[in-house]
C-alpha cells in the first residue's frame, strides 16, 4: 500500500481540527439560539415553535454526524489508515482529501458504492 506524504497528512489534520472547532461552535450557537427562543404565543406561534424545534434537531443531528466523521478521520490519522479508500483500499486523491479531509472514499470508491450494481447485485 502506497503511503501518503507527511505534509498532506499534516495539512489534512490541521483542516480536520479546524472543522472540528467550527462544528462545535455551530453546535453551541444553534443550541443557544434554540434555548433563547420565546415560548409564548397562540397556536400559530406554537406551530412555528414546533417547526423550529424540528429544524434545530435536524441541524444538531447533522452536525453530530459530521463531528463523528471528523473524529473518525483524526483516529485514522493516529492509526495510520487515513487517506485510503474503504471501497478500493487505494489512496484517496490528494485534492479530494484537502477538500473533504474526513472522506472515507476515493472518487472511484464513491462511484462504486453508489452504482446500482453494488446496491442490488448483478
Amino acid at each position: 500500500m502506497e503511503r501518503l506524504s507527511a505534509t498532506l497528512i499534516e495539512e489534512c489534520k490541521a483542516r480536520l481540527l479546524s472543522a472540528k472547532s467550527e462544528t462545535l461552535n455551530r453546535f453551541g450557537i444553534n443550541r443557544a439560539d434554540y434555548e433563547n427562543r420565546d415560548d409564548r404565543g397562540d397556536e400559530v406561534d406554537q406551530t412555528m415553535r414546533t417547526l423550529a424545534e424540528n429544524q434545530y434537531l435536524t441541524n444538531q443531528n447533522r452536525l453530530r454526524l459530521q463531528l463523528m466523521e471528523i473524529e473518525s478521520a483524526l483516529a485514522r490519522i493516529e492509526t495510520g489508515t487515513f487517506g485510503f479508500c474503504e471501497e478500493t483500499a487505494e489512496p484517496i486523491e490528494a485534492q479530494r482529501l484537502l477538500a473533504i479531509p474526513w472522506t472515507r472514499l476515493s472518487i472511484e470508491g464513491a462511484e462504486m458504492r453508489e452504482s446500482p450494481h453494488s446496491r442490488f447485485g448483478r
